[in-house]
């Protein structure tokens, strides 16, 4: 069975939530750097939907027709 991703709104609410966390301080080292990696980790899937998605982008040529690229 394959795991559904989140989407990439998700993601970023996720990473959104990750820096709020890190920025309100009182965090153990510890704690500062799981969270580092958990960000880290949600950039580079962000960065994998973001380019699955360029590559369905379709691109019109000068006789109208569409072709991805």
């Amino acid at each position: 069975m394959e795991e559904s991703r989140p989407s990439l709104e998700e993601m970023f609410d996720q990473l959104e939530g990750v820096i709020g966390t890190m920025e309100g301080g009182e965090l153990s080292l510890e704690k500062s750097f799981d969270l580092y990696n958990k960000g880290m980790e949600l950039l580079k899937e962000c960065g994998k939907s973001i380019d699955e998605v360029e590559k369905k982008v379709l691109a019109l040529d000068e006789d109208g027709e569409t072709h991805e690229f």
